[in-house]
């Protein structure tokens, strides 16, 4: 609870809530501390094995510094490894999502051993495709469908949207640019 911008004081009132018993300031320090450890030493892990495509994306929470709340922007990497599993290469808080805090991550991110990324997906944020392609040169970029479905849908008319969605539907599952029936024309 700590982490995400709850203060020690009201971590101490929701455990006598939960447990009926208040857990102590200072042992919710010395959990944190704990935990902190194991965290960082997550966070800093070398990365194994190939990812040749790395999903990125920047997630926006609300921030308690202090008393006072502000946005956030969280950097994050997904990948499906080796055994099909997705799994999280890194997540690291950024100021803002551009060209520089993404470089920076994906600096970090080939610090700890990422090579070999083929395609990079993401939101098309202009900071991070200009990121990419410093960092990853060899790599592609794709644009992530669900942020591209979402900008579709933000100038359809709402009496649209469900026709719209099953035209992307069949949009998406078609495994070529030809239309069904249609013969390719040379010309």
């Amino acid at each position: 609870m700590y982490p995400v911008g709850i203060s020690v004081l009201r971590v101490e009132d929701i455990t006598e809530a939960l447990w009926g018993s208040k857990v102590s300031l200072a042992t919710i320090s010395e959990l944190n501390k704990k935990a902190y450890v194991h965290i960082e030493a997550w966070r800093n892990r070398p990365l194994q094995g190939g990812y040749p495509y790395v999903y990125v994306d920047g997630i926006y929470l609300r921030r308690n510094w202090g008393g006072e709340h502000e946005n956030m922007a969280i950097l994050v990497a997904i990948t499906v490894n080796e055994d099909g599993y997705r799994e999280v290469l890194g997540a690291a808080e950024g100021m803002k999502e551009d060209k520089a805090s993404w470089v920076n991550f994906f600096q970090w991110l080939r610090g700890r051993s990422l090579d070999g990324a083929k395609l990079v997906v993401g939101d098309k944020h202009l900071g991070m495709l200009e990121a990419v392609g410093a960092v990853f040169p060899e790599a592609k970029y794709q644009r992530c469908t669900v942020h591209f479905c979402r900008n579709v849908f933000s100038v359809t008319s709402r009496s649209k949207v469900k026709l719209v969605a099953k035209m992307l539907k069949v949009i998406r599952a078609q495994e070529s640019k030809r239309l069904p029936g249609k013969s390719e024309s040379r010309g």
